[in-house]
């Protein structure tokens, strides 16, 4: 009689599908939810996407692809993972990130498929680092939903000047060597707040004495904070928010950009410092390595 050999990868298969099919009176598997987004740790490089867009206003101001390409440079520089473009990201894209950083105008613009894009990103643990008027947008409480506070498009609510700072969470180590500080800038006023839960304010100014303020003139209001919360069903998830943003030059201050990598980081659930001390991998041939010179 002839034997019949059946490789061990065919076996293997077999016993595998037969794992799988239900014997009978025996209930079908239910597929488990999708596991959460790794945190970024010091294993694991930080996942960043840059969603960025079309430049809006004068010289020096919003120049939101600029920030594209310095960002993307600085913080892989920093030893981050980065991605980016001028348009919202698809699920594929976010399959990986860790934080989206916005910096884009009138943001809260979202088509419901792009809405349902970000609660799954939110929901697996997802996070944002938003700036400025990437804030803005035609829903301002949904917006809040998402990152602690946002500003409704059409109405005056901005005041262009000098904006000066007082940290009221100096123990945050967001703010770590911080102290009080004025810039040039613009802060918005009549804010739409998330209420449950609401957001951890880490620092403070009153509005600038312009003319578009109006009443608002020396209104304190919250322009650094953090926000965490969880949507129904899914993952913690973490933002960090500056308002900062309209003279673009301001992002090149060693302070606000360490504020800024330390917001990263801690919206990543990666330790504080993973991008401040961070460095970019060392890369690159040479000769003596395989593939690299001369044999």
């Amino acid at each position: 009689m002839k034997r019949l050999l059946i490789a061990p990868s065919v076996l293997v298969l077999a016993a595998g599908l037969a794992a799988q099919t239900p014997q009978r009176g025996q209930q079908p598997a239910v597929p488990s939810a999708a596991p959460a987004a790794p945190a970024a740790d010091a294993l694991r490089p930080i996942h960043i996407y840059i969603r960025a867009g079309l430049k809006s206003h004068g010289e020096g101001q919003h120049d939101y692809p600029q920030f594209l390409a310095d960002w993307s440079k600085i913080l892989t520089d920093h030893g981050a993972l980065v991605d980016g473009g001028l348009h919202f990201p698809d699920a594929r894209e976010l399959a990986d990130t860790d934080v989206m950083v916005m910096y884009k105008g009138d943001a809260g613009y979202m088509t419901a498929d792009e809405k349902a894009i970000a609660e799954t990103y939110v929901k697996r643990g997802g996070g944002f680092v938003l700036f400025h008027d990437t804030l803005c947008g035609d829903d301002p409480t949904y917006m809040a939903s998402l990152v602690g506070g946002a500003k409704k498009h059409g109405e005056v609510n901005f005041s262009a000047g000098e904006i000066k700072y007082t940290i009221v969470d100096k123990e945050s180590p967001i703010m770590k060597g911080m102290s009080d500080f004025s810039i040039q800038d613009e802060a918005f006023f009549k804010m739409t707040w998330a209420d449950n839960p609401k957001i951890h304010v880490l620092a403070t100014a009153p509005m600038p004495n312009t003319q578009g303020a109006g009443d608002h003139v020396g209104e304190v209001v919250p322009q650094i904070w953090t926000y965490e919360h969880t949507l129904f069903g899914g993952q913690p998830s973490r933002a960090f928010v500056w308002m900062q943003g309209h003279t673009y030059a301001n992002f090149s201050r060693p302070d606000v950009q360490n504020m800024i990598l330390r917001g990263i980081a801690w919206t990543a659930k990666a330790p504080i410092d993973t991008l401040v001390n961070g460095k970019a991998p060392q890369r690159g041939g040479g000769r003596g390595r395989r593939g690299g010179g001369g044999l």
